[in-house]
């Protein structure tokens, strides 16, 4: 080993006594800074804190740069006649060639080295993840040592050095071009597979991503060691004789080389399919399957069938990301067993197989252009997984596996969060819909049913009634759960063990007063599924069904796998129904649906159902309350509100002060000031939405038109009533908020939160608030709906506030609420008792935007995509669906860069560029002074010196 470090420090003094070394460093940090700042899409212009613009052309410009670095290594010393000397030396030769191999990567990894600055620079701008930048360095090094090693091979076989060099490039890029997008586009998805296993710069894809994959290490190194080998044989033919004594010889070192190749060969051969050993560095895990899905898939008690519908002529990026669409799909397959059966078909020119896709599943090809020898056509395409389970299916088409806008934005493919989709489908298809005898099945322990009633002279009249069809109910449901249903019905008139005092101290429950009489009684009935119970309500009708369907609904509420309902209660919008025709023409146009986009979203996962709250009730199946742009509620949608909390759901609220007004005027944007009916009921809960809009410099940038001669010229300037809150303003270690970069908060109101104090005599009202987002230090306030800039008089569009500080533009509130009704009494013609105490399972959020995730954001705001996934988070959260939560946070997320001034963005490039130089003269000086200290070997030394061996000299 100490003669291989001996060649190789005397190739790396050899380097730097010439100009190579710096002109090569130069070359490598000139280019590495061009792409990745100025390339495109430029840097800054695709807001996003990655380094992939650093490592995309690196496969192709090593092949340059290697085989510029080693044309020289054996072809020179042939030319020089200095070869010879090396081979009579006491050194053996596979010592000689991996001291020229190591000299050479030494230096490749002192240029990567000296590009640190870069993913240092933007990791100051942005939420960097370190796993990609990590792989990417550790490719680039093992992609080198493939390029070193056969630039080395090809160097000894000719003393031509330019003969060298343009095989070595001919060799090395042929190999990255087998792989590259534009020779695989003229092949079927499966020939586009062998051949993107075989390029080197296909294969560095998964590496750059922060996937370190056993088969991408193998093939970079049985290349390295198969033409290291071949250097060896090639070295020890130049003094082989022609004769048969050095037969032998001749014959085991080729058979060497051989075996060398063959085996590495067999070996990338026999680990192509194996996909589980790698090692994910990504921050969180995005490309791993995680234990949630592992549980899910083996305990599915009926086969599931995951079809892949990929077409073998595709437009080149969506081809390239089959490979790793199918390697997920099969590490399902793996994980099930004999339970998921994966398959995949190209349904182009079979007539049958495409009727079936389109009629039983509704899968429909796509138009994707498609490049042929001679021109480029439009063709039809297939790209949809179809997730099947007994009689259900869903579908998960282009729009749902790709960030479209990512790639209409950069042309290039970014897969969303695959685990994500594909779980999550399999759960709604596999636990959507099922009976009463599955529900029971699925609870770990038996549910319990709890009522506390007294006696029936105590009830008000009719309501005895309630109690025999109350036993009728449990009755029935007892016997079909089969030993997983009990239920007490608890007088607490009579009993020793629960007194009043106990009965609110555990569950939060009164007793009831009827009207115009001093007499109070219990009727008041609870689930507990596991550990967590939930009040049952009950109208007057005393409705057998409506009391089955209560407790049947609490229970898949409770149950692991069924799929939940969220209740949005959307804009009410004028109903003209009713009205005479020539009346109805003179009225102005309704306003459009603006969920349409948040219905969409949410129903991936969850029964979306249209929620009324005018008769003061929400129904039993909604698990989670999602009110957007509320307005001028009345007392019993309040209410409604109140009880649904009051209950231990969940609800969330989109709304502030202010909303847009759609009906206003067409040619701008307004907002109107809005009583959202709420307010009193928030500030009981300790939440005042306050009259007042919040600007932060920190905001999104919004299109603006402005003379530029004749004609308009659109330009994006900065709208502080759209405050972009980023990392640094959300909440630490919130689960809603994993994997969310940033969000944008239209026209928002500001949040107070004000803890309630309870009232005299009563229990203190424990709960805990968590600011969920908040703007920047800079925002400020302005009351009024004036929302429209200045850009004139001020270059926000808006002087900044006197008084300038973070304001709070959404919060949560979670513990044992106290009802906002328990002193005034509930609203007038409501038939159900109130409930004044909340379990501690209550959560309320506050979204202080009625236009956070409406339709109209899409059109408004490039980054709304966050707003609608950070709602998905919510209720997630609230249905305790935190398998699904922990899915999505650990999902690919894009990390965009902080908001900066176009002056801001030329200093980072000239400190980053700075950095840089400065690393590259520290090595200049370095090999300067290092030069200069060298001194020749005296003749008259006093003992031999090992080869390559620096040498001391005393004054």
């Amino acid at each position: 080993m100490s003669h291989v470090m001996s060649v190789a420090r005397k190739e790396l003094r050899a380097f730097f006594r010439s100009p190579i070394a710096i002109i090569f460093l130069g070359v490598y940090l000139a280019f590495t800074l061009y792409t990745f700042f100025a390339g495109t899409p430029t840097f800054f212009a695709r807001g996003l804190a990655d380094l992939r613009p650093m490592f995309f052309y690196l496969p192709l410009l090593l092949v340059f740069l290697c085989s510029t670095l080693t044309m020289r290594q054996w072809s020179e010393e042939q030319k020089m006649g200095t070869l010879e000397v090396l081979l009579t030396l006491p050194v053996k030769l596979h010592h000689l060639v991996l001291g020229k191999f190591l000299a050479s990567l030494a230096l490749v990894s002192l240029a990567l080295l000296l590009t640190l600055p870069i993913p240092i620079v933007v990791s100051t701008l942005g939420d960097v993840d370190w796993g990609p930048v990590i792989g990417g360095y550790v490719g680039a090094v093992l992609l080198a040592s493939a390029y070193l090693s056969i630039g080395l091979f090809i160097s000894a076989l000719t003393d031509n050095q330019i003969i060298s060099l343009i095989l070595s490039v001919v060799v090395g890029g042929l190999l990255w071009f087998v792989g590259a997008p534009v020779v695989l586009e003229y092949f079927d998805t499966a020939t586009s597979e062998v051949f993107a296993g075989v390029g080197t710069g296909s294969r560095f894809e998964s590496v750059r991503r922060g996937v370190l994959d056993l088969r991408d290490l193998v093939y970079y190194l049985s290349i390295t060691a198969t033409f290291l080998t071949f250097n060896v044989v090639v070295l020890a033919s130049k003094g082989w004789s022609d004769g048969a004594r050095t037969r032998k010889l001749r014959t085991n070192a080729i058979a060497t080389a051989g075996l060398v190749a063959v085996n590495a060969l067999l070996l990338n051969f026999v680990l192509a399919p194996v996909t589980a050993l790698r090692v994910d560095l990504t921050e969180r895990q995005e490309y791993s399957i995680s234990q949630v899905t592992k549980d899910l898939v083996r305990g599915l008690p009926e086969p599931l069938l995951i079809r892949g519908y990929f077409s073998g002529k595709t437009d080149a990026r969506l081809a390239a990301s089959i490979p790793r669409i199918r390697d997920t799909i099969e590490e399902y397959g793996i994980i099930g067993g004999d339970t998921v059966r994966t398959e995949y078909i190209d349904p182009r020119g079979n007539a049958e197989l495409e009727d079936e896709a389109d009629q039983l599943y509704g899968i429909k090809p796509i138009r994707v252009e498609v490049s042929d020898v001679r021109d480029v056509a439009i063709v039809t395409s297939y790209f949809s997984i179809l997730v099947k389970y007994g009689d259900r299916h869903e579908v998960l088409d282009i729009g749902k596996l790709i960030d479209v806008p990512y790639f209409q934005r950069t042309g290039e493919v970014k897969l969303q969060n695959l685990e994500y989709d594909l779980t999550s489908t399999i759960k709604k298809v596999a636990f959507g819909f099922q009976s009463t005898d599955e529900v029971f099945a699925k609870l770990d322990t038996p549910a319990r049913f709890t009522a506390f009633m007294t006696p029936d002279e105590t009830l008000p009249e009719g309501w005895a009634q309630g109690r025999e069809r109350m036993q009728k109910v449990l009755s029935t449901l007892k016997e079909e759960a089969s030993g997983r249903f009990e239920y007490e019905v608890i007088d607490p008139s009579s009993s020793s063990e629960w007194t009043p005092q106990k009965i609110f101290d555990t569950y939060g429950l009164r007793p009831q007063a009827s009207l115009f009489s001093t007499k109070t009684y219990y009727f008041q009935m609870l689930l507990k599924v596991g550990d967590l119970y939930q009040r049952i309500g009950w109208s007057n009708e005393f409705s057998e069904s409506d009391l089955r369907e209560e407790i049947v609904a609490a229970l898949k509420r409770g149950a692991p796998g069924f799929l939940k309902t969220v209740g949005l209660v959307k804009p009410e919008t004028p109903d003209y129904s009713n009205l005479p025709p020539q009346i109805r023409q003179q009225m102005p146009p309704p306003p459009p649906d603006v969920t349409q986009l948040l219905r969409a979203q949410l129903s991936e996962n969850y029964t979306v159902k249209d929620t009324k709250l005018d008769d003061g009730i929400v129904a039993s199946d909604v698990d989670v309350l999602v009110v957007q742009a509320p307005e001028n509620f009345d007392a019993k949608k309040a209410f409604a509100v109140d009880q649904f909390l009051m209950k231990g759901g969940t609800v969330v609220v989109l709304g502030g002060r202010y909303a847009l007004d759609i009906a206003g005027s067409r040619r701008s944007l307004s907002v109107k000031p809005v009583t959202t009916g709420l307010e009193e009921t928030l500030e009981a809960y300790g939440l005042r939405l306050e009259s007042k809009l919040v600007l932060d410099p920190r905001s999104e940038s919004i299109p603006q038109q402005i003379p530029r001669g004749r004609q308009l010229e659109v330009i994006f300037r900065k709208y502080p009533l759209f405050p972009v809150v980023g990392r640094d303003g959300m909440a630490k270690d919130s689960l809603v908020l994993g994997g969310i970069p940033q969000v944008v908060m239209p026209w928002a109101s500001a949040i107070a939160i004000a803890p309630p104090t309870p009232g005299e005599g009563e229990d203190p009202i424990e709960l805990e608030y968590t600011k969920l987002l908040s703007s920047s230090d800079a925002a400020w306030t302005q009351s009024g709906p004036d929302i429209e800039p200045d850009y004139a008089a001020h270059e926000l569009g808006y002087a900044p506030g006197s008084e300038p500080g973070e304001q709070v533009l959404a919060a949560m509130a979670s513990g044992r609420f106290a009802s906002a009704f328990r002193k005034k009494g509930p609203p007038e013609g409501i038939g159900v008792p109130m409930v004044e105490r909340s379990p501690e399972s209550a959560r309320l959020v506050v979204l202080a935007s009625s236009s956070f995730a409406s339709d109209v954001m899409q059109q408004l705001s490039r980054q709304s995509a966050a707003n609608y996934q950070l709602l998905q988070n919510l209720v997630d959260f609230g249905v305790e669906d935190t398998e699904l939560l922990s899915i999505r946070a650990r999902g690919t997320s894009v990390r965009t860069l902080a908001p900066l001034e176009k002056d801001a963005a030329t200093r980072t490039i000239a400190i980053t560029a700075g950095l840089c130089l400065l690393g590259l003269l520290a090595v200049v000086v370095l090999s300067v002074i290092r030069r200069r200290t060298l001194r020749p070997i005296p003749l008259d030394g006093d003992g031999p010196r090992s080869f390559g061996e620096p040498q001391e000299v005393s004054s």
